[in-house]
């Protein structure tokens, strides 16, 4: 998804293990250049995945850090995901709804970008 990322490095660790670090690199003209990630929890079989946004410029100066909470859930022949995020806020720096919440709405887009995909080559995972 060239439009959503330039590119994605492991810093620490592999795609499937807790503990690991990656970047994302995002593409020119997009609002921010990178985002770090480190992957705190993984259940595979229960299709949950929590991370924490630990660096980089979508960190705006004004977090800590942000915790992002992904879980599927079956229903009929696809699934509904649920996302929660929780922010940290730098001390001394006020709350700002509309990061987060740009944050999420690009996940679903990717989310869209991914579903359409799989529905067009079902033996891609």
């Amino acid at each position: 998804m060239p439009e959503s990322f330039k590119s994605i490095e492991f810093v620490e660790g592999t795609s499937t293990t807790v503990g690991s670090v990656k970047q994302l690199n995002f593409p020119n003209g997009f609002q921010y250049k990178y985002a770090k990630h480190k992957i705190d929890e993984l259940d595979v079989a229960n299709f949950y995945c929590k991370y924490t946004t630990i660096g980089g410029d979508v960190l705006e100066g004004k977090y800590e850090c942000v915790i992002n909470e992904t879980k599927f859930y079956p229903k009929g022949s696809g699934c509904i995901c649920k996302m929660t995020i929780h922010v940290h806020p730098l001390p001394g720096t006020e709350f700002n709804e509309e990061g987060p919440k740009m944050g999420q709405e690009n996940m679903k887009k990717i989310f869209k970008k991914v579903e359409e995909y799989m529905v067009v080559n079902p033996n891609a995972h």
